[in-house]
């Protein structure tokens, strides 16, 4: 009758979204720190290499250096790796830092070195973040700019156009490969995000499911119970045999509302896939349903056309509350003596139409707590079913479902109503 929750989905429909919800709170919280151990780490580490390697780099060109390595270019190299440490909370800003702080360091005098790829790394980080625009200045300023700074120190001639071409061709790829990645990490920022909306989506439909079964359920039952214990007071010590029917009508819908809540708050419960303890009802127990109906007191009469299937649980299901939540207002409002309930199984569909002789009101009066008829539509919604209410002529009120039948059309089964007229 009832299936668990998707998994990671508790009754209320809230942890759906809890990893998701927790992984960003968590990247935002981690952003917002100036520096972690992680970061403090990487960051002298990064330092000692960019120092170490220049200091080697330096030894294997004595003829292309104006200045050889010192405290100033081991300070300047050091806040390059601190400005490095910071290039995912501030792209552009380190972007420029560096940029500037390269431009300087060869401006100085101080060998070529590693400290080309704390700028390559600056500059991917940028585009790769999104920084698309400020990657591309920083690109062609430092094309136009670096190239020529051995001629400037008087370290050999300018660049040749092979070089030049080189190195346009290698800031591309790597604007390339920035853009790449950005690519990507928005794809599956979205997907994420689709992903989230449809388990919230699928949590909301689980909490309406969930409510429409408890109000069938108990909306029906309680009302039986109503009534018997109406018709118990008012009998009471004048017609005893009248009322202990009362009495036990009374006992075995609270047995049948109990045992339906109980097997509901058991899937509730449920971690697994483990099958429901009570099967769903379907229109084999539409005789149950009439039978409690007729000790409420309506004169209920059942009616099959065509030649009964057997349907699919869900559809199964619908039907049997339909009728049920109809008789249930019928009970409730109506005030009626007589239910005619018609079962059709037609070509490609089930019919299912129940009318009264009451007053009219009994399922479309809106006093009546409004959500009968607004459930019994998105039951039938759901399954790509139609309902339609109104009037019905001479008097009362009537209902009719459509729902569809899936094809291949099911083996005909026997009649499972009995009593028919």
């Amino acid at each position: 009758m009832y299936s668990p929750l998707p998994p990671g989905a508790d009754d209320a429909g809230r942890a759906v979204a809890y990893p998701l919800g927790v992984r960003a709170g968590a990247a935002v919280q981690s952003s917002s720190r100036w520096s972690s151990p992680r970061d403090i780490g990487i960051t002298v580490l990064l330092a000692a290499f960019l120092i170490g390697a220049t200091f080697g780099a330096a030894r294997h060109q004595p003829g292309h250096i104006v200045r050889h390595p010192d405290a100033a270019a081991v300070v300047l190299l050091a806040v390059i790796a601190l400005a490095l440490s910071q290039r995912r909370r501030h792209p552009v800003a380190v972007l420029g830092v560096v940029w500037a702080l390269t431009l300087g360091y060869f401006l100085a005098g101080y060998p070529w070195g590693p400290i080309w790829l704390a700028l390559v790394i600056a500059y991917y980080t940028a585009v790769a973040r999104g920084h698309r625009l400020a990657g591309a200045l920083a690109a062609a300023a430092g094309f136009l700019v670096f190239p020529w700074l051995d001629d400037l120190l008087g370290r050999g001639p300018g660049p040749s156009l092979g070089t030049m071409s080189a190195l346009a061709a290698w800031l591309l790829v790597l604007f390339g490969v920035g853009e790449g990645i950005r690519i990507r990490r928005l794809r599956a920022a979205e997907a994420a995000r689709l992903l989230e909306e449809e388990e919230k989506l699928q949590a909301s439909d689980e909490r309406l499911r969930i409510a429409r079964e408890l109000h069938d359920v108990l909306a029906h039952n309680i009302s039986l119970i109503n009534v018997q214990a109406g018709v118990a007071l008012h009998v009471n010590g004048e017609l005893p045999e009248q009322a202990r029917a009362a009495l036990s009508a009374i006992k075995e819908a609270s047995r049948e509302a109990l045992g339906e809540l109980r097997s509901a708050l058991d899937v509730l419960r449920q971690t697994g896939d483990a099958p429901p303890r009570r099967p769903a009802p379907g229109l084999g127990q539409l005789p149950d349903l009439v039978t409690a109906a007729r000790s409420a007191g309506l004169d209920v009469r059942v009616e099959t056309e065509g030649v009964p299937v057997v349907l699919p649980a869900p559809l199964d299901l619908a039907a049997y509350r339909i009728a049920q939540e109809a008789l249930t207002n019928v009970i409730r409002h109506a005030a009626a003596t007589t239910v005619w309930i018609r079962v059709t199984y037609g070509p490609g569909n089930l019919g299912l139409r129940i009318e009264d002789d009451g007053k009219g009101l009994s399922l479309g009066e809106p006093a009546a707590g409004g959500s009968g008829i607004a459930g019994m539509r998105e039951r039938l919604g759901a399954l790509g079913g139609e309902l339609r209410t109104g009037p019905r002529p001479g008097g009362g009120f009537q209902v009719t479902a459509r729902l569809p039948l899936p094809a291949p059309v099911a083996a005909p089964v026997q009649a499972r109503v009995e009593g028919e007229q």
